[in-house]
């Protein structure tokens, strides 16, 4: 196996995604995916072929992420392991559909829904509108179809699902803390359903950079899961003994500079 120079980037990415997982209960696609696809066009790579190699590449290092992020909430008791077994049959089902749908859309409008998706997700963070005191957790039946809903949505961004269920369970009145936590091990179903879509999706795609598995880099899997795995527990801990509310409004910003750095990649 040739070295790339481009290889040293993807530690200390894993280092910044690990540690906001564990502090966010997000799985890091929505950093990973911009940057990326940054990175995939600076090594070369077919046009036509890097977000959805971002896709799958981020889905694939939530896997990693996950575990030790949910391991960590786990340990302080902030999972909701009730809210999981019932969200997480609509999870499986919409991650691994949404994969195809994904797979067959051009680079461009993809990325577009993407941007527009971080835009959404940032102003909700900016705004931190407060819930009803009285709203609940839907039943059964609303859990698996807010689980189909969120697992769509984040194979078509390969995100952890975070950035859609905190925002839900906060809605619920499901404390922040808590929320977080239970946030960490829903991604783990996400990362499953969503790389065995990508990788089954991209198997038979022709004209792959070499080091790949379907739609997944295996270089940048290595490096970004390993390391994110080792931060994924510091950010757990912080964000037990830090402002959260303070935390998310940087988070927001950020998304939208990484939104606009990945539109300018792709139309460049």
């Amino acid at each position: 196996m040739t070295f790339d120079f481009w290889w040293l980037a993807y530690p200390p990415l894993g280092l910044v995604v690990g540690f906001l997982a564990g502090l966010l209960g997000i799985g890091g696609g929505s950093i990973l995916v911009p940057i990326l696809v940054t990175l995939f066009l600076a090594q070369g790579f077919p046009h036509e072929q890097v977000l959805h190699m971002a896709l799958g590449t981020s889905m694939a290092t939530i896997l990693l992420t996950s575990v030790s992020s949910l391991r960590a909430h786990h340990a302080r008791g902030a999972v909701n392991w009730e809210i999981i077994r019932r969200i997480t049959p609509g999870i499986l089902a919409g991650t691994f559909f949404g994969t195809f749908i994904a797979s067959r859309l051009d680079t461009v409008p993809l990325a577009v829904f993407f941007a527009c998706f971080l835009c959404f997700v940032s102003s909700q963070m900016l705004f931190n509108v407060k819930p009803k005191p009285s709203r609940e957790l839907p039943g059964r039946i609303g859990m698996s179809a807010t689980g189909l809903f969120i697992g769509l949505i984040s194979a078509l961004v390969a995100i952890g699902g975070g950035s859609l269920s905190v925002p839900f369970m906060v809605w619920c009145n499901v404390g922040a803390l808590r929320a977080i936590g239970t946030s960490a091990a829903i991604g783990f179903p996400i990362a499953l359903a969503g790389t065995t879509g990508y990788l089954v999706n991209g198997w038979a795609e022709g004209g792959m950079p070499p080091h790949t598995l379907g739609y997944i880099y295996l270089p940048a899997l290595v490096l970004i899961g390993v390391v994110s795995a080792l931060t994924a527990p510091l950010g757990a801990a912080c964000a037990h003994r830090i402002p959260v509310a303070t935390l998310r409004k940087i988070f927001a910003g950020m998304l939208i500079l990484l939104a606009l750095k990945m539109l300018h990649g792709v139309f460049a």
